[in-house]
C-alpha cells in the first residue's frame, strides 16, 4: 500500500497493491456473511492494512466508493469502536486508523457483538421465563428456554473471566489448548479406573 503524502503535498492517486486488494475483497465478502455491510468490511480491511491513518478521499479512491458510502461506513465502524479518529499537524481533514494491537481489535469486536446480540437475547429469555405458564405446552417451552438461558449465561460468565485477563495471560491460556483437553481426558480415565476398582471391591465384599 502506498504511503500517505505529507499534509502540504498534493495527493497522488491512491491505489491498493494486488496483495492488499485481495485481502480487502475477501474481507468484504466475509463481512457480509458475518452480518456486516460489504462496504464496511472493505473499509475496515483497508485501514487494518494501512501503515498510517487515511482520510476519506484516500479510502474512496482506493476502494472506488462514493464519499457518501465511505462516510456511512466510517460511522458504522466508529459505532463499533473499531476505528480511531486522528488529526495530522497542519491538516484539517479527519484521518482514520484501526488499533495496532490485533488482540485489542478482537476484544472490541467480541464485546460489541455481545452487547448487540447476546445481552438482548438474555434479557428476552429472562422476560419469557417470568411469564406465567398457563398450560403444559408453555411449561415445556419454559424448560427449553431455561436450558438455553443457562447455557448462554455460562458462556458469558466464562467470557467475563477471560476479559479480565491481560493479553499475555490470555495467550498463555489459549496455548494450553490441547494440554487442557488431555488433562481432562486423563482425569476421566483415572475416575473411571477408580470407579472400576470401587465396584470390584464392593462386589468382592458382598460375596
Amino acid at each position: 500500500m502506498e504511503p500517505s503524502p505529507t499534509p502540504d503535498s498534493p495527493s497522488p492517486p491512491f491505489r491498493l497493491s494486488p496483495l492488499a486488494q485481495a485481502f480487502v475483497l475477501h474481507f468484504g465478502e466475509m463481512g457480509s456473511r458475518w452480518g456486516i455491510n460489504r462496504t464496511v468490511g472493505q473499509i475496515y480491511a483497508m485501514l487494518f492494512l494501512a501503515d498510517g491513518p487515511r482520510h476519506a478521499e484516500q479510502i474512496a479512491e482506493a476502494l472506488s466508493l462514493s464519499r457518501g458510502s465511505v462516510s456511512m461506513g466510517l460511522k458504522e465502524l466508529a459505532s463499533w469502536n473499531l476505528v480511531q479518529l486522528k488529526h495530522l499537524p497542519g491538516d484539517r481533514r479527519d484521518y482514520y486508523a484501526t488499533p495496532r494491537d490485533v488482540w485489542a481489535i478482537f476484544r472490541t469486536l467480541v464485546e460489541e457483538r455481545k452487547k448487540r446480540e447476546i445481552d438482548p437475547t438474555l434479557t428476552t429469555l429472562r422476560t419469557l421465563l417470568m411469564e406465567p405458564a398457563t398450560d403444559a405446552g408453555d411449561r415445556f417451552a419454559q424448560e427449553r428456554i431455561a436450558a438455553m438461558h443457562e447455557q448462554i449465561e455460562l458462556l458469558t460468565d466464562w467470557y467475563a473471566e477471560m476479559e479480565r485477563l491481560d493479553t499475555e495471560r490470555l495467550l498463555q491460556l489459549l496455548r494450553l489448548g490441547e494440554r487442557v483437553v488431555k488433562a481432562l481426558e486423563f482425569k476421566d480415565r483415572m475416575l473411571g479406573r477408580g470407579k472400576g476398582v470401587s465396584t470390584a471391591l464392593d462386589t468382592n465384599g458382598g460375596q
